[in-house]
């Protein structure tokens, strides 16, 4: 197969919209040399990521649509004018941003413990007491997005609201920046069509966006900025690389920090970075993206260098990534993978699974990987020499290889068969490779639509045009039944968690014992009023990640316990209370049991 003026030469006729330079505005040209802009007096000259000049006109772009932003200069003020794919991007984002608002005021997806850990943690950092490196009760998992919280929890007081407006902000960002890389390696369409399936958001999807579990919503907007970078380096459009390469080192040692899952992407950002800006690296700008790494992992260093054996980063890093007991079989986990974690991933599935005809974007995926890797490699090899005009193809093979080898240590997991539902979650960071895993379809669907391909390229544009659609509908489909129907079940949810909390607040008992999903939450719903301390269902000291907690209801001399109606703590208690059970005072609130015997019940001493 051949590459002559921008088609496939072979059997189809079938063509693709050239590749190699893509700049700002999605329209591939020559190379333009733009003339540097000094910098104000006390003001640093700005970055440039890619955006348009001052001299540039309006032009069509291969979408048939208006070019980029056309700058002004009125009154000595430049003021960008959003052509029409930008001004499109920036509803669509805003729409979704305002969809994840009103999520998050009424605090959908429900809350838990896990998240209300985090939401402690903010607590003690706002107030000067603690300084957490991980998660309480483990050596991983970054507590970044504590951080981010404190300021606004210090202020307005713990409410999950005011914890997941961070969040919220992180996914704008990360709407933003995917939409900019999408349209300098594409097209200012697809750009708009990425950030559209980007703004929908089913219940699998939104938790992974909104609630503060660590890792996954700060380490996107991440990568994305990386190859931003990178494509910035490549092209020329930086002015202070240095500075840029910095940023870039610090980026990754903030990631890695903050959640491994996204090691695969680190690494090939990595790679891209190597080839954008090999020589540079081997002077200063290597030694400050080394420097820039160090500063942004130092919590973890700190932490390794307190750590006792066996609790190092390293050591948990293997033993979570060995243990599981029996491996099951690879079509098991290929399985789990494929069939039920990329489409819960991307959206297309209820989180209580996926129907057979919401699998079929799973056994596609592979497919529009290895498609994507050849759309690539061609444009790659029909561009000139230059790494600016390179550097699309270069970050395009990235993002299919960060996805490929996301999936590949994911079903090495004895979890992608034995827990697909649970686990899911793990495959979001996906989403960073849509632009693309989706392109080979665009190429086809608007190749065939224009009707430059033969009978068998318009067949398969067709077809692909076909998959594009399915996927929207898919998608908006389960989105709008999520928002119509599926929100109630987590509103009953969470009004029985702040029933509960308001109670015990206002009557007490202020020490008490429950199970872990009910601690930490009722703690963080009440403020730290009421304490709680972690047992497991047979009365046996459960998971208590923070151990002060434990410590105060252990010294309590008549602590309550807080146990779901007719569940297995429930029943185990009556039986240790025997004839106490009736005597001891009890209330039922919100689906809760609570017991106040005048004497505790510890059988674990």
């Amino acid at each position: 197969m051949q590459v002559r003026n921008g088609k496939l030469a072979g059997g189809s006729g079938w063509h693709a919209p050239t590749l190699p330079h893509v700049e700002s505005h999605g329209h591939a040209s020559r190379p333009r040399q733009s003339r540097p802009v000094p910098a104000g007096p006390g003001r640093a000259p700005p970055i440039d990521l890619g955006g348009p000049t001052k001299r540039e006109t309006l032009r069509r772009d291969d979408d048939g649509g208006v070019v980029v932003s056309h700058p002004e200069q009125h009154r000595g003020r430049w003021r960008p004018r959003l052509d029409r794919p930008a001004l499109v991007a920036l509803l669509i984002g805003l729409a979704g941003v305002v969809y994840r608002l009103v999520l998050t005021l009424y605090t959908v997806p429900v809350s838990n413990s896990d998240e209300a850990t985090f939401g402690l943690a903010a607590l003690h950092i706002g107030q000067g007491r603690e300084r957490p490196i991980f998660l309480y009760g483990q050596h991983y998992m970054g507590m970044l997005e504590s951080y981010l919280a404190a300021p606004l929890v210090a202020v307005a007081g713990p409410s999950w609201p005011v914890l997941r407006l961070p969040m919220l902000a992180l996914y704008a960002v990360f709407l933003y920046l995917i939409y900019r890389l999408t349209r300098r390696l594409c097209t200012p369409w697809f750009a708009v069509f990425v950030v559209g399936l980007l703004a929908l958001g089913p219940e699998r999807v939104v938790r992974d966006q909104l609630t503060v579990v660590g890792g996954r919503p700060e380490v996107k907007p991440a990568v994305l900025l990386m190859l931003l970078i990178t494509v910035g380096l490549a092209a020329g459009t930086i002015r202070r690389r240095r500075l840029a390469v910095a940023a870039f080192g610090l980026l990754v040692g903030l990631a890695v920090w903050s959640d491994w899952l996204i090691l695969p992407y680190l690494a090939v950002a990595g790679l891209a970075l190597v080839w954008a800006a090999r020589r540079e690296l081997l002077g200063w700008s290597g030694l400050l993206l080394v420097a820039g790494a160090v500063v942004g992992v130092a919590p973890m260093i700190v932490d390794n260098l307190r750590a006792e054996p066996g609790a190092d980063s390293l050591s948990v890093f293997r033993e979570i990534s060995t243990k599981a007991g029996p491996l099951p079989p690879w079509s098991e986990r290929i399985r789990g993978g494929l069939l039920e974690g990329v489409p819960l991933a991307h959206g297309l599935c209820p989180v209580d699974g996926c129907g057979r005809w919401q699998q079929w974007f799973g056994v596609l995926y592979p497919v529009l990987l290895v498609a994507g890797a050849v759309l690539a490699v061609l444009a790659y090899r029909r561009a000139a020499g230059s790494r600016g005009e390179r550097v699309g193809p270069v970050v395009q093979l990235a993002l299919v290889a960060g996805a490929g080898l996301t999936l590949l240590s994911y079903v090495r997991s004895p979890l992608a068969a034995t827990s697909p539902l649970d686990n899911a979650r793990y495959l979001s960071v996906l989403q960073l490779s849509l632009p693309a895993v989706l392109w080979p379809l665009w190429v086809a669907a608007l190749t065939a639509w224009r009707g430059t391909s033969s009978v068998l390229g318009r067949f398969t544009g067709a077809l692909s045009t076909a998959v594009l659609v399915a996927l929207t509908a898919t998608t908006l489909v389960i989105t709008v039944f999520f928002a119509a129907s599926g929100t109630a079940a987590s509103r009953t949810e969470e009004r029985q968690a702040r029933e509960l909390a308001a109670a015990l607040r206002a009557n007490g008992p202020h020490e008490v014992y429950g199970d872990y999903w009910t601690c930490n939450r009722l703690i963080f719903n009440t403020d730290e009023t009421v304490i709680c301390g972690v047992l497991d269902g047979d009365l046996s000291p459960g998971q208590n990640r923070y151990r002060p907690y434990w410590r105060q209801v252990g010294s309590a001399q008549r602590p309550g316990y807080v146990v779901e109606v007719g569940s297995p703590m429930d029943r185990r208690l009556r039986r240790l209370l025997a004839d106490r059970a009736d005597a001891a005072p009890v209330r039922e609130v919100g689906g809760y049991r609570v017991y106040h015997p005048d004497t505790p019940v510890r059988p674990w001493r």
